[in-house]
């Protein structure tokens, strides 16, 4: 017998993996301010392993426009500038023998367009991603009433996962609503 609350339940769950995907790439993107999270997809060799930046160093953000990493081990150094200069993160570290920093770098208009582009760009793939959950689950739905299950229920459980997709692409509305206002404060 098919489980309707169960297939509900997992387009849920696929839909809020979207909607926390976006959320991480989202952070990942430079908004003029200092943001720890930039550098999240850096990974260092660490005694013959890959490791992301943050498992060798203490990162924080001591001002609006400065980010500080300090490596726990001193030999550490180069390897961590090599990584921020091998990045996509476009920002030269300073290292003063203590602390790395990495100086932000106010935005010009024109960035600040590209970046709200980009964003937009990464929401419209985080919605068509729901949208493509929904329409597995009324597959789903479809293919357990020729099984049959009883038209009623197929038409309740569309509309629950309709309301499951319009809850997360208001979510997902209201990620990029953060972002681009982000984005545009100079």
């Amino acid at each position: 017998m098919f489980d309707v609350k169960q297939c509900l339940a997992e387009c849920e769950e696929k839909m809020e993996m979207s909607v926390m995907h976006l959320e991480e790439t989202l952070a990942q993107i430079r908004a003029g301010k200092a943001n720890v999270h930039i550098l999240d997809g850096i990974r260092v060799n660490s005694y013959g392993s890959q490791v992301p930046l943050n498992n060798v160093s203490a990162i924080s953000t001591p001002d609006s426009r400065t980010i500080a990493i300090k490596p726990w081990d001193k030999s550490m150094f180069h390897v961590i500038e090599k990584a921020i200069i091998d990045s996509e993160v476009g920002i030269m570290p300073e290292n003063n023998g203590e602390v790395i920093r990495l100086a932000i770098p106010a935005l010009t208009e024109e960035r600040r367009r590209a970046l709200t582009k980009q964003c937009n760009k990464e929401a419209e793939e985080s919605k068509m991603a729901i949208r493509n959950i929904r329409r597995d689950g009324i597959d789903k739905l479809k293919k357990a009433e020729k099984e049959g299950l009883s038209e009623d229920l197929r038409k309740d459980a569309e509309n629950d996962l309709q309301k499951i997709h319009d809850k997360m692409v208001k979510q997902i509305e209201q990620l990029l609503e953060v972002k681009n206002k982000e984005i545009m404060t100079v």
